[in-house]
């Protein structure tokens, strides 16, 4: 049996593949999709919060939003006056493309889940959520 590390990590390369295969027509970029799968619940999110929700550091989310923006993916307004950060929306073109990646992101796990007894799949969830809870605690 292959050790924990390898194991996520290796998933982790494979889905990611998986995913940029599935939206080689979109033109997104590795970091794009799970950005806007982000933005799908929290459109209007400051830079900040989501680099922190995708695990992004601040000049990778710079760059991924720049990219985005120059697609027309979204739009970076100042909010309240509020000259030091820059809140995210998705354009119209970014909330199609938003649907796309979470029409591909629920075809992968059906596909991951795949054979998989609902009560196992909940019971694997629910071990997994634990693990990233205690990976957030342990920095």
């Amino acid at each position: 049996m292959k050790s924990f590390h390898y194991l996520l990590m290796a998933g982790q390369s494979i889905y990611q593949r998986r995913v940029m295969d599935r939206l080689r027509d979109t033109d997104l970029t590795s970091g794009q999709p799970k950005v806007l799968d982000y933005l799908r619940n929290f459109d209007g999110a400051t830079q900040k919060e989501i680099a922190d929700a995708c695990f992004l550091e601040a000049a990778t989310i710079t760059s991924v939003l720049n990219g985005m923006e120059a697609k027309g993916l979204i739009v970076r307004k100042r909010l309240n006056g509020n000259r030091r950060s820059y809140h995210v929306f998705m354009t119209e073109k970014g909330k199609v493309l938003q649907k796309k990646v979470e029409e591909i992101f629920l075809q992968l796990e059906e596909e991951t889940f795949r054979d998989i007894p609902e009560e196992k799949r909940a019971e694997f969830l629910q071990i997994f959520s634990k693990i990233h809870k205690n990976m957030l605690t342990s920095r």
